[in-house]
């Protein structure tokens, strides 16, 4: 079962990159209270960055990864954890059961699916008032060190676009019309590279790959140069965890 992009070649570069806000995934399991031993199902969970801080949580989850590579990282990342099942399906066909789970998640995956018809599946596939949530990791692109790597992007694409990655998920919830209130959480989190892991993340980003084109080489070669420069050792990349949540009608 496999999706409109490869992600094949960019899946161990995925495990370098930074996990979610614990603030805002806990203001979500207050918002909505999941207590453990809930059922989630954690679509798109790529190499499980998401899919760990649920089952820290003590939650019970199915992990949904369309990508045999991605699946393979993800399941190493949690093969000690007794509550988590792998699958292969997508946002739009999960292939999981009716109303079978409290909480569905997408940690960087929502915007790759056709979002109207994976809302509708998350209605089938959670509980009456069961809840769903979405999220991206965006850096902070006013951080001085983040800014120049966009200048450097920019300088090669014109009108180069994160997508829907970036946008407010509220009205494509709302258009569904399948859930209550949209909340908006976000919360804070400063990830701690290696000079080299930073590059090496910078190669695993997909949405710049597609827009870059044969410019990809360049850029990632720009990066490196500014890296390479760069005063210390590890580098602090600032990340926001931006959510947008609602429960099922």
């Amino acid at each position: 079962m496999k999706t409109e992009w490869d992600y094949t070649d960019l899946a161990k570069a995925y495990l370098k990159r930074a996990t979610y806000s614990a603030d805002a995934i806990d203001r979500l399991f207050e918002l909505g209270n999941i207590s453990p031993d809930s059922q989630a199902c954690d679509v798109g969970a790529g190499v499980a960055h998401l899919t760990k801080e649920l089952l820290k949580r003590q939650l019970k989850v199915i992990a949904v990864e369309p990508n045999d590579e991605m699946r393979k990282y993800g399941k190493l990342e949690t093969q000690d954890e007794p509550k988590v099942s792998w699958f292969e399906g997508t946002g739009e066909n999960t292939g999981q059961a009716d109303n079978y789970f409290d909480l569905v998640t997408f940690g960087s995956s929502f915007n790759v699916t056709d979002r109207l018809v994976t809302l509708q599946e998350t209605k089938r596939i959670l509980k009456d008032k069961g809840w769903f949530a979405c999220m991206w990791n965006h850096r902070d692109l006013d951080d001085p060190f983040q800014s120049k790597i966009e200048d450097v992007i920019k300088s090669h694409i014109d009108g180069y676009s994160y997508g829907s990655r970036r946008e407010d998920q509220t009205d494509i919830i709302n258009q569904s019309g399948l859930f209550e209130e949209v909340h908006y959480i976000e919360g804070n989190i400063d990830h701690m590279q290696s000079r080299e892991d930073l590059v090496e993340a910078w190669r695993s980003h997909a949405t710049l790959e597609r827009q870059a084109g044969d410019k990809f080489p360049q850029i990632i070669d720009a990066i490196q140069a500014l890296v390479d420069a760069y005063p210390e050792d590890k580098i602090k990349v600032p990340y926001t965890t931006r959510m947008w949540c609602a429960q099922l009608k």
